[in-house]
């Protein structure tokens, strides 16, 4: 799972088996979020939160509101009504193709996009290598 600020730049990333349902990686990823200043301790919590319809839970909505941060989170479509203010998707969702741009570039490292290594831990690292490159890279333009 892979955090990134409005222009598409990674700042947080967390990596576990395939297994968990995305929503349930959700807060360790958010947790992994340290972006340095030039005073005082890294940022470790965004303004707002932009995500598809895969993270639209109520707790999960609430753990951001508990956080002071703002949920842009399109609803599912569900059977039942449910009480109570609806949410709204704010403007910066129309911004989402520049969270996919960064998961687009991932994918350009058939090494991370494949995934042949069997340890987590490999392959964080060359997870690690990747944003190194394209950091560099996008430097350098």
């Amino acid at each position: 799972m892979l955090v990134s600020e409005g222009n598409g730049f990674p700042i947080g990333i967390h990596i576990t088996c395939a297994q968990p349902h995305e929503i349930t990686l959700a807060r360790e990823t958010l947790e992994s979020i340290r972006v340095p200043q030039k005073r005082g301790r890294p940022r470790n919590r965004p303004q707002e939160l932009v995500a598809d319809k895969a993270y639209d839970s109520h707790p999960f909505r609430q753990y951001l509101r508990k956080r002071g941060i703002k949920p842009s989170i399109p609803l599912r479509k569900r059977r039942k009504v449910k009480k109570g203010r609806p949410a709204q998707v704010g403007a910066s969702y129309g911004e989402r193709w520049k969270i996919e741009r960064c998961f687009a570039w991932m994918d350009n490292c058939r090494r991370l996009l494949v995934r042949y290594d069997s340890y987590v831990h490999m392959y964080k690292a060359f997870c690690f290598v990747a944003l190194i490159l394209w950091s560099i890279n996008r430097i350098l333009k």
